[in-house]
């Protein structure tokens, strides 16, 4: 007789949603090596973000402005609250603090040239300001960090602007790492650190343990460049009301804000996807403790973490933020993570796109290394234009949103031009959900 349990269709295998194929390989690797994954970039999760949000474009009840014949300016002043001398960008797109030690000598250098042909300004990161960097950065940002690596006075007084670093939106109360395969003659000098020992930054400032102690090291950098230059404190998103109105009453002149969807050389895995705030959570926030301090527009805020294209900018301004700055996205207008090189990557164990082993220091475009072969693949003057003309298009594309809301400046930008797709982006940005005027916590309701 026939076994009729071969007539029997099979179930279709189901991968389980709480036990994925990368959870399992984790489970693995953890299982194997004893020790915590460490990697560079940012979130990969998908969490809410600009792409949730869209612009209402004029029609009758708005009037739009010509691209071709009305003009839609960009500029932006920052440090205009305590500072002599507030640095005046022609765009609101800044380049975030990224470290000589994480990045190249060649890539430090492009991203100085890029920033000054586009009329912005870029930023040390950890380890100190390198001569090509201040030779290539008509405005250059100076961050303090808890490390104080490569930190003397001298240096201090050459910035244009000193950037207190509290956290990191990739890391909150976390430190970062700097492996020693990183670590050459060059950067164990500038760091007085001894070569090729890992490295680990503090994950808070040594000298305070609170705002009050905040607000005697922003007074002490004041005397140090004799109060003319901005003072900034960046945060990594947590508790950004909080956050924002104590580096306010510490008496920052900005506050940069920093989301989880920024990256970073290196940190644990753990950090980047299961600590601090979705960018686009965070800014309303802010913005909110500015008011109450009757201080927006005064003390400027400045938001990073995931922008990517002049949509962004322009969304992130419209929530209310000064300006915006880019890391990642800059270090790929470089050419980072380019098609180019994808048999490298491939040798690596990682493809175009998904390589963040930055901290390795095997970077095949040149740019998150020390190896000076691979330093030397990136030609600076070249990376430079490249980031130039995305900072170009970036700016342009912020115009055109602008200027099809009515608007003749990109600060002009408000809430009321926005809308959101879902629930969460509607709740974290507080505008309607599209074709409603209702919003999840709106008052009235």
């Amino acid at each position: 007789m026939k076994d009729m349990d071969t007539n029997i269709p099979r179930t279709v295998p189901i991968q389980s949603a709480t036990f994925t194929n990368e959870i399992n390989s984790e489970i693995r690797r953890a299982a194997a090596t004893g020790i915590y994954d460490i990697r560079g970039g940012g979130a990969k999760r998908k969490v809410p973000h600009f792409d949730d949000l869209l612009f209402l474009g004029a029609s009758v009840s708005r009037y739009p402005l010509e691209g071709y014949r009305e003009r839609c300016d960009t500029s932006v002043t920052l440090g205009t609250r305590f500072a002599k001398k507030p640095i005046e960008l022609d765009i609101p797109i800044t380049i975030a603090g990224m470290s000589f030690g994480a990045l190249s000598g060649p890539a430090k250098e492009a991203l100085g040239r890029g920033a000054s042909m586009a009329g912005t300004s870029t930023t040390t990161g950890d380890g100190g300001m390198t001569p090509e960097e201040r030779g290539h950065s008509t405005k250059l940002v100076y961050q303090y960090l808890p490390s104080r690596y490569g930190m003397n006075p001298n240096d201090l007084r050459k910035a244009d602007a000193i950037e207190v670093v509290v956290g990191q939106g990739a890391k909150p109360g976390g430190g970062g790492m700097l492996l020693g395969q990183k670590i050459s003659d060059r950067v164990a000098e500038m760091r007085t650190l001894p070569k090729g020992i890992d490295q680990r930054s503090a994950c808070r400032h040594p000298d305070w343990t609170g705002p009050d102690d905040l607000e005697i090291k922003i007074l002490e950098l004041r005397e140090i460049t004799d109060w003319q230059v901005p003072i900034y404190v960046k945060v990594g998103a947590t508790r950004p009301y909080y956050d924002t109105a104590l580096a306010v009453k510490a008496g920052a002149d900005v506050v940069v804000m920093d989301g989880m969807q920024g990256g970073t050389a290196a940190t644990q895995d753990v950090f980047i996807e299961h600590v601090g705030l979705p960018t686009l959570s965070c800014i309303r926030p802010a913005v909110q403790a500015l008011q109450d301090l009757g201080v927006h527009r005064e003390v400027q805020l400045v938001i990073s973490g995931g922008i990517r294209t002049g949509a962004d900018v322009a969304k992130a301004m419209a929530l209310g933020a000064d300006a915006v700055a880019i890391g990642s996205a800059a270090l790929i207008a470089l050419g980072d993570n380019d098609p180019r090189w994808e048999a490298e990557y491939q040798k690596l164990g990682s493809t175009t796109g998904a390589y963040d082993d930055w901290h390795e220091g095997q970077c095949p475009a040149g740019i998150t290394t020390q190896d000076p072969d691979l330093a030397a693949r990136l030609d600076p003057v070249e990376a430079g234009r490249r980031l130039r003309n995305y900072l170009k298009v970036m700016t342009l594309e912020a115009q055109t949103i602008a200027r099809a809301c009515g608007h003749n400046h990109l600060h002009n930008l408000e809430p009321e031009d926005l809308c959101a797709l879902t629930m969460e982006a509607a709740a974290m940005a507080r505008v309607p959900l599209a074709g409603t005027d209702w919003y999840p916590g709106k008052a009235g309701f």
